[in-house]
C-alpha cells in the first residue's frame, strides 16, 4: 500500500500532461502531496480492516461505503472527479456505472489481505462496484489486485503478464516508448490499467517502475499509484522512500496504515 501513495505523491505534480516524459526528474520536493489517490486507498484498507473475513457481499460493501465516505469528507479538497464527489456528500449513495480508473487506484491493500486469487478478485470486485459499476471498472480493480497478489506470492513477470492478458483481456503487447508517445490525460480503466501495468512489467526495480509510469504522462498520478502498488509487492519498498510517504501522511492514515502492516504480516509469504 505505501507503494501506491507512493506513486500517487510522485505523479501528482505531473497530472494532466505537466511532465516532459522523461524519467529524469526530480522524485521528492515540496509538490509531491498525497491526492484522492491516498485518500481512497487508505479508506478502503479502512474498511476491509474493521470487517471480519468472512463477511458476506453486502457487509463488504456498506463497510466500503461508508469508510469511503468518511475519509473521502474528511479530505474534500483532495481531488475528487465530480461524480464521485457528488457521491461523496449523498446518504443513500449509489453505483453510477463508471468505468473511471478511480476503482484500480484504491484497491491495492485487497491484493495483500487474501489468502487466493479468487478471495482477491471477490473482494476487488465489491470494492469497486459500490461506485464503479460498469465492468471495465470491476475489470481494472480485479487486474490490479490480482497483479499484486501474484507479485507478493512469487509469481515472475512473465506469469503476471500472461495471467492479465487471459483473465481479463489487456493488451500487454506495446512498450512503453510505444505507448509514450501519443498517451495523453485520459481517466478510463481500459486506458490507463494497462499502461501502469506494462510500466511495472518494465521497470527494473522499484524506483525505475515509479519514474517510468511518470514518464508515461496522462493521469499519472493515478497511473502511478497503481503501477507502485504492483511494485511495491514484488520488489519491496526502499527504507527511506517509506519514510518520505510516511512523513507526508496525517497521523490519522499512519495509524491505518500500521493496522495494516500488522495484519498483512499474517498473510505475506
Amino acid at each position: 500500500m505505501y507503494g501506491a501513495i507512493l506513486g500517487d505523491m510522485v505523479g501528482a505534480p505531473y497530472e494532466f500532461d505537466r511532465g516532459n516524459k522523461s524519467k529524469d526528474f526530480e522524485l521528492w520536493n515540496d509538490k509531491v502531496k498525497f491526492t484522492d489517490d491516498s485518500v481512497m486507498t487508505i479508506a478502503v484498507a479502512d474498511a476491509l480492516l474493521s470487517i471480519p473475513r468472512d463477511a458476506d457481499d453486502d457487509t463488504v460493501r456498506t463497510a466500503v461505503v461508508k469508510s469511503m465516505q468518511k475519509w473521502g469528507n474528511k479530505y474534500p479538497w483532495a481531488g475528487y472527479g465530480q461524480r464521485f464527489f457528488r457521491w461523496l456528500g449523498k446518504k443513500d449513495p449509489q453505483p453510477y456505472g463508471s468505468w473511471g480508473n478511480v476503482s484500480a487506484m484504491r484497491v491495492s491493500s485487497v491484493g495483500w489481505l487474501f489468502d487466493s486469487l479468487e478471495e482477491t478478485r471477490r473482494y476487488a470486485g465489491l470494492t469497486a462496484e459500490v461506485t464503479h459499476n460498469h465492468p471495465e471498472g470491476i475489470k481494472g480493480a480485479e487486474a490490479t489486485a490480482s497483479a499484486i497478489f501474484m507479485a507478493r506470492n512469487g509469481a515472475t513477470k512473465d506469469e503476471i503478464k500472461e495471467y492479465i492478458i487471459r483473465e481479463f483481456g489487456y493488451d500487454l503487447s506495446r512498450t512503453c516508448d510505444e505507448i509514450r508517445h501519443g498517451y495523453h490525460h485520459v481517466e478510463s480503466c481500459q486506458e490507463t490499467v494497462p499502461e501502469a501495468i506494462t510500466a511495472f512489467l518494465e521497470g527494473e526495480n522499484f524506483e525505475d517502475v515509479i519514474r517510468t509510469a511518470v514518464s508515461l504522462g496522462g493521469d499519472c498520478d493515478t497511473l502511478t499509484c497503481i503501477a507502485g502498488g504492483i511494485a511495491e509487492a514484488f520488489y519491496g519498498i526502499p527504507a527511506l522512500m517509506r519514510a518520505e510517504v510516511t512523513r507526508r501522511l496525517d497521523d490519522c492514515m499512519i495509524d491505518v496504515m500500521a493496522a495494516f502492516d500488522i495484519v498483512r504480516g499474517r498473510y505475506e509469504r
